[in-house]
């Protein structure tokens, strides 16, 4: 979407085709404004006023478009995004209201992935016009993150390895002027050996690295984003399915959460010290891949005995966060695609959140309801910890039940979190496996922008 033109634009009198928004107890009133011929044309529609119904009225030599929400008056992020998706290009306004919240879904409701593959039938650009100029810089910011996500998650492994991963991080570093440092091989090993203990097993493209950009202010309270970058997991000598391993280029949904959330904190020039901590690894399955059994060394100096070679994530987020830790942050944030047991609890439109603090759960989770991006609080308790304990090591990382597994991870995290820290933890599915207006199937944003509104709230700028 950056590379096009905006589809918010200021409303400055310019023609434009006009959207009215109805609902279902206000339709037929509404209907009655409209003459005989107009009427006709929306029964042959079957339109009702439904939500995401979408209507053509004729009008003289032209047209408008009528659309089915909820409410009129309270529009969410999406209630506009079937009228992005179904009309055709061309330049519209709202009539008599501004589109608001809906601004967000008007734009991510014309993301389409065409790396791979072109539309048949493309569509040109749907412009939404709106006089609330001060919206669209932020609007526009928000949906060009989103959609970085599902271009990122959406590319398969093979394109969107450990090196594309750095490359992101490389033009991230460049458009925002940050330092970039980017620490692999006989280095990596010594310095973030979880991290090599997993990759190590991949082709010598997909080596395993860390990178670690900094960008701010030094007086700035820091603020520290580490994302989960698995450009594909195998589940390594603990091998998945076929099945279980179909989705698993998705596994870097961490990553791509993080990255876009680090492009806004600078976009909007947050009055922070950034650190953006990305280890990325492709979990293979080779002579020299690290083992169940094995007793890995860590950054943190902690031992690691190894219950699964398929719970690698948590192991790589581990030697991050504790380098995230040594810079004595106001605040870390980490996003992975850790557990299957986040997924069975919440489904994917619900992203687990863990933290250590109740008022941080509470920010987070205000901030995502206001932006139509809720997340779930799940516990970190104390009485599984045990469960992580292992005979000839500080911890295993993973426990031999099937109980509580998302916070079992979340609880492996926490061990590699500097004490008093303040840190949450997002476990997010970034996958849609079912289209929703303004929401395409595949790589999906969840929780990016509960973070983002909550860190403007938090830090200002916003």
């Amino acid at each position: 979407m950056a590379d096009k033109q905006p589809l918010i634009q200021p409303d400055r009198g310019q023609d434009a085709i006009s959207i009215h928004l109805v609902n279902r107890d206000g339709f037929p009133e509404w209907k009655k404004s409209l003459s005989a011929s107009q009427r006709a044309a929306l029964d042959a529609q079957k339109f009702d006023g439904g939500g995401y119904q979408v209507g053509i009225v004729p009008d003289g030599d032209g047209w408008f478009a009528v659309g089915g929400v909820a409410n009129p008056d309270e529009l969410s992020s999406w209630c506009m995004a079937k009228l992005a998706e179904s009309l055709p290009e061309g330049t519209y306004r709202r009539a008599g209201a501004e589109p608001g919240p809906a601004l967000h879904g008007w734009q991510t409701g014309q993301y389409v992935f065409d790396r791979y593959k072109k539309p048949d039938r493309p569509v040109g650009p749907r412009v939404l016009l709106t006089k609330d100029v001060k919206a669209i810089d932020g609007a526009l910011a928000e949906a060009q993150a989103v959609c970085l996500i599902r271009d990122l998650v959406n590319t398969p492994a093979e394109d969107m390895g450990p090196a594309a991963l750095e490359e992101q991080c490389e033009a991230l570093a460049k458009t925002h002027a940050a330092r970039l440092e980017v620490t692999r091989g006989d280095t990596l090993e010594q310095e973030y050996p979880m991290v090599h203990a997993v990759g190590r097993a991949a082709a010598r493209h997909h080596a395993p690295r860390i990178m670690h950009l900094t960008w701010g202010k030094e007086s700035d309270p820091v603020l520290a984003i580490v994302g989960k970058g698995v450009c594909f997991d195998s589940g390594g000598l603990d091998v998945k399915s076929s099945s279980g391993m179909l989705l698993m280029k998705k596994d870097m949904g961490g990553a791509a959460h993080a990255i876009a959330l680090a492009g806004l904190v600078m976009g909007a020039h947050l009055p922070v010290r950034l650190y953006l901590l990305v280890p990325a690894v492709e979990n293979a399955i080779s002579s020299n891949s690290f083992r169940p059994g094995d007793v890995l060394q860590t950054r943190k100096g902690l031992t690691v005995e190894i219950g699964n070679t398929d719970a690698e994530g948590r192991l790589i987020l581990g030697d991050a966060l504790q380098r995230a830790s040594e810079e004595n942050p106001e605040l870390i944030l980490d996003f992975a695609t850790l557990t299957g047991a986040a997924r069975v609890a919440l489904g994917p439109e619900y992203p687990a959140l863990m933290t250590r603090r109740d008022e941080t759960a509470a920010a987070l989770i205000a901030a995502g309801k206001a932006h139509d991006d809720e997340p779930w609080r799940l516990p970190l308790p104390d009485v599984y910890r045990e469960w992580l304990a292992s005979d000839i090591a500080d911890t295993n990382n993973a426990h031999g039940n099937a109980f509580a597994g998302a916070s079992v991870a979340g609880l492996f995290l926490d061990k590699f979190v500097g004490e008093g820290i303040d840190w949450a933890h997002f476990d997010t599915f970034a996958w849609r496996p079912q289209a929703k207006p303004g929401r395409p199937k595949g790589g999906e944003a969840y929780g990016l922008r509960a973070a983002w509104h909550m860190l403007q709230a938090r830090f200002g700028g916003g």
